[in-house]
């Protein structure tokens, strides 16, 4: 069993420089390594615990699988046992399927209003690859920066970011567009008061949005 102690040590011990990616060792061959390879420097390491891919900066992917989705809860121990344990900066990626899509609304939930982590959708392992060299890409010129966490400007946080505020109810992608140009991440919409939301999509959809981050 991973303990607090150890999952801090074992990663913290690793070094990533920017450009790089470590990805954990069960990784090795999938879909996600084959379409890194050539856009990324990766290698792979057995001691990452719950983590799946480690960037420079401390930051990190959980990947959560469509498999993951339909299996039960044990998806939803590790992502608290990771934030609970981890000063790592988690960003989650979930597999969106017509599967997995009813199980979304409520790792949606979890993800964001409980943990306060980031959650992107995709809907393959070869979109997940795209986002993490996206992430890749964006840290290296912006100095480590992560443009999902932290206020950038808008263009940084396309294709991902931008598909994931589209999935709140209301909000088409002209509105998750205007809302992440204002509040400059996930993060900072969810930390958004209903006030300043009206300001930017008006009083009815700015009601859903809020009620629906704050439910």
């Amino acid at each position: 069993m991973t303990t607090k102690t150890n999952f801090a040590v074992t990663v913290g011990s690793i070094v990533v420089p920017y450009g790089h990616v470590i990805g954990n060792e069960k990784w090795r061959g999938s879909e996600i390594a084959q379409r890194l390879q050539g856009k990324v420097r990766l290698a792979f390491e057995d001691g990452l615990g719950l983590v799946d891919f480690l960037l420079s900066n401390r930051t990190c992917i959980l990947f959560i699988s469509e498999a993951d989705l339909v299996a039960g809860d044990e998806f939803k121990r590790r992502l608290v046992k990771f934030r609970n344990a981890s000063s790592l900066r988690g960003i989650v990626i979930v597999e969106k399927t017509q599967i997995s899509d009813q199980y979304y609304l409520g790792v949606q939930k979890l993800v964001v209003l409980e943990l306060g982590m980031v959650l992107l959708p995709v809907a393959n392992q070869g979109e997940a690859s795209q986002l993490i060299v996206q992430l890749v890409r964006e840290q290296g010129r912006e100095g480590g920066a992560n443009p999902f966490v932290r206020r950038q400007r808008a263009g940084l946080a396309e294709p991902a970011a931008l598909r994931s505020v589209q999935h709140i109810p209301g909000v088409g992608k002209a509105k998750a567009l205007l809302l992440l140009r204002r509040f400059g991440s996930i993060h900072g919409l969810c930390n958004t008061a209903v006030t300043e939301l009206e300001q930017v999509v008006g009083q009815t959809a700015a009601q859903q949005i809020y009620t629906f981050l704050h439910s």
